[in-house]
């Protein structure tokens, strides 16, 4: 089977979130079980810088966007088992940042991403792929299955092709003003437009084969007015096709038996003498007592409403009063970053809060923690838990999304986005971590650390979705 990945992101090109983490890792999965995988991302400044060697292919991709013609260049480079073809149009791509710049959307957009779409489809023509599926991975690329369906439904090697549409963060859809989409060839029926403006994620929901999302309960969340964000009606009518994958983890990355960036690794036979290792070094680092009786809280999160940092800020003061520390790192909105660095100011001696992200000092903090906090309001999946899980640090978290398909009786969960939930969920942790017999608390981690989070079981899955696009394309079904 051959597979084209199309995705904004990629690991190890580019990364601004966790899309980027499963684009790269599935694509390498996916090619270790067989399949000729080709993975499509554009070359962004920060592409090129990271890229030590690419390859140009002969030729150039063309699209009429309007009244000129776009040209880009396909290089190739390689993620390790998987094939990569980069998107060099240095007009929609050489830029600081990948979307955004001083906190504002790049105001092309719409045509950047729709750009996009096209050249992966004109790229698998010049590469000479014949595509089984398209598998394409948020609002940036949703026009591909609708351009698919439409300019290319009668080309030869292209147009027989399935769908497979994921969803990551149904937050974040892609809505752009019809007066800003001229010239990209979109049809004029109402599978496109979305609240008088045109949504490129429900263009991928209404065009695509198949849809899922990267959790089972994420999937049946977002088919609710409450979680929905307004298309709760479109995947319900499509909620024959919609799926929910449980994305995985890259675990020889995440392994604390060979981590380079722990100051003593370990596994589950020795964690309680490998973990105090760590959490002593990293009291040490973060500027607090070194002290194994206190639990120390750890979070490494992006800052923003979705994540529940203010929840977290909410509910912490009352444990660290019962002696517990807490170590934050994560970026994000402005104003959370400034009142996590008040909190900070307000108990030096018991919290420590990093704003520039450092994956070292990120392993260290998974490795040191005894509870990891996590009390995101929704979470399509989220990927800190399992992280958490297999250093052996407990979870704390909502009962949401993928905290809930992943958290079990390993961690503590709680039934609702509060303050008062949250710091319950903390206070039952903590005296848990207090027992005088630490037999419970051991198992506890444990079993967490047994749990197996490796892609390969996502992978099958995801084999199983294109199998299913593919008898629907077969068959004519109606998107």
């Amino acid at each position: 089977m051959q597979v084209v990945l199309a995705a904004s992101e990629a690991v190890p090109f580019c990364k601004t979130g966790g899309l980027a983490d499963v684009a790269g890792a599935l694509a390498r999965e996916l090619a270790r079980m067989g399949l000729r995988v080709t993975l499509f991302v554009p070359y962004y400044r920060a592409v090129r810088q990271a890229t030590a060697s690419t390859e140009p292919l002969p030729g150039k991709i063309s699209v009429r966007l309007g009244d000129r013609t776009v040209e880009a260049r396909l290089l190739r480079a390689s993620t390790g088992s998987a094939e990569a073809l980069l998107v060099d149009c240095p007009e929609f791509y050489d830029r600081a940042q990948l979307y955004m710049q001083g906190g504002a959307d790049y105001e092309d957009n719409a045509r950047r991403f729709a750009f996009f779409c096209r050249a992966v489809l004109e790229g698998s023509r010049l590469a000479g792929l014949k595509p089984d599926v398209f598998h394409c991975h948020d609002w940036q690329t949703g026009l591909l299955p609708v351009y698919l369906r439409t300019l290319y439904r009668s080309d030869p090697d292209l147009g027989g092709a399935a769908t497979v549409f994921t969803i990551h963060n149904l937050a974040y859809q892609g809505c752009f003003a019809p007066d800003s989409l001229a010239g990209l060839d979109l049809p004029s029926d109402g599978r496109v437009s979305h609240f008088g403006r045109v949504s490129y994620l429900k263009s991928g929901l209404a065009f695509s084969d198949v849809l899922n999302t990267v959790s089972p309960t994420y999937a049946e969340e977002i088919r609710t007015p409450e979680r929905g964000l307004g298309l709760d009606a479109v995947l319900r009518e499509r909620g024959d096709v919609l799926f929910g994958v449980l994305n995985g983890l890259e675990v020889e990355l995440w392994d604390p038996e060979t981590d380079p960036h722990l100051p003593r690794r370990y596994g589950r036979g020795d964690f309680p003498a490998g973990k105090a290792a760590c959490k002593a070094a990293l009291q040490a680092e973060a500027g607090l007592e070194v002290r194994p009786d206190v639990m120390l809280v750890g979070s490494v999160s992006r800052l923003d409403a979705q994540k529940g940092v203010d929840l977290a800020l909410d509910s912490l003061p009352r444990i660290l009063e019962r002696g517990a520390q807490f170590v934050l790192i994560g970026n994000g909105d402005p104003a959370m970053e400034r009142r996590a660095s008040e909190f900070a100011r307000r108990h030096p001696a018991r919290v420590h809060y990093r704003a520039d992200f450092d994956e070292p000092f990120a392993h260290r903090v998974y490795a040191a923690a005894d509870a990891f906090l996590m009390p995101s309001r929704f979470e399509p999946c989220g990927l800190g838990q399992m992280i958490a899980l297999r250093y052996g640090a407990v979870p704390v978290s909502v009962r949401t999304g993928g905290l809930a398909d992943t958290i079990g009786a390993e961690g503590f969960s709680v039934p609702q986005a509060s303050a008062e939930a949250v710091g319950a969920g903390l206070s039952s942790c903590l005296a848990s971590f207090g027992e005088t017999d630490r037999r419970p608390w051991e198992e506890r981690v444990r079993a967490g650390m047994g749990r197996d989070f490796s892609w390969r079981i996502s992978a099958e899955r995801y084999l199983g979705l294109y199998a299913e696009a593919l008898k629907r394309a077969d068959d004519g079904s109606p998107v």
